[in-house]
């Protein structure tokens, strides 16, 4: 279902079966009219591919053109309330907006990690996969990937051994809205994927494989949620970390490119952001970076 009739849909479920006043169906119809241009912008148009990104990405928007936190709040329950309601009427697998939580005052993007950190937490995942343990090994190419290739989650799990090209070094990628880009992925990378297929796949593989690249212990294609937990778990005990999820290498990747002096579009085409208005949320982190560095490092800062 379309994006825009699912709000239709939903915004005539309350006006005409639960008796919403008309001042709570305008409210919602203006928070969830913004939420479905800012995804059309983005090329999203499917309700059931409505995901946590999307929503965190609009609120952090709105956020930045200086709503109140009171309106924030409202967004937050109008976006909730109709995830919900996609889920309730099998329009969506999953709800998007179960962990979606009001931007705190002054937040920018999930949490960057230092290039002194992500070294440590691929040293220390190297460290542990030094055994040859087929999981352990596996969570390194994991790891390698997300943060060479910025990949989201959902892109990750979805790659089929036919989707990397070992001598190019590069991945077939299909994004939001079923977009297919090539991403290259670093040396670091093909290093840890070729260890990956040589020594861990073929010890997980089972008749439920199939042509899925990253595998669960149990054979069948790994899910989001193991990803999930996997990365969540590994950042709770890196030092300086915080909790953040996968989506923060992510960022991590992103922010360190545009450090590293990449051109904005070329880090648009890697993330695969229709629009480059997207990918500037990044600019701001970079330059938040770059002052606090000027503060501790210039003498008359």
């Amino acid at each position: 279902m379309e994006l825009r009739a699912a709000v239709d849909a939903y915004l005539a479920e309350l006006t005409l079966e639960r008796g919403y006043s008309p001042h709570t169906i305008r409210a919602y119809r203006n928070d969830l009219a913004d939420l479905v241009g800012f995804a059309e912008v983005l090329g999203e148009t499917d309700a059931a591919a409505l995901d946590l990104e999307t929503l965190r990405d609009w609120l952090w928007r709105g956020s930045q053109a200086g709503l109140a936190a009171s309106t924030l709040g409202r967004r937050v329950s109008s976006a909730r309330s109709f995830t919900g309601w996609l889920v309730r009427r099998g329009v969506a697998p999953q709800d998007a907006g179960l962990r979606l939580r009001t931007p705190r005052a002054g937040r920018r993007l999930p949490r960057v990690l230092s290039r002194a950190q992500m070294d440590a937490l691929l040293d220390g995942l190297h460290a542990l996969a030094s055994d040859g343990d087929p999981v352990a090994v596996r969570d390194v190419a994991i790891i390698e990937l997300l943060y060479a290739s910025a990949l989201r989650v959902s892109e990750l799990v979805g790659l089929d051994l036919d989707d990397v090209d070992r001598g190019a070094r590069t991945l077939r990628v299909l994004g939001k809205g079923a977009k297919e880009r090539v991403v290259p992925f670093g040396s670091p990378a093909a290093r840890a994927v070729d260890e990956y297929l040589t020594t861990a796949r073929p010890a997980l593989v089972t008749e439920r494989s199939g042509a899925a690249l990253l595998l669960g212990a149990r054979g069948g294609r790994l899910s989001t949620r193991a990803v999930y937990e996997l990365v969540a778990r590994e950042l709770r005990e890196l030092p300086g970390s915080g909790p953040a999820g996968p989506h923060a290498l992510r960022h991590t990747a992103a922010t360190h490119l545009l450090d590293g002096g990449a051109d904005l579009r070329i880090v648009q085409e890697l993330l695969g952001h229709a629009s480059l208005v997207t990918t500037q949320l990044y600019t701001h982190v970079s330059t938040e970076r770059l002052r606090e560095s000027y503060r501790l490092a210039h003498p008359r800062a």
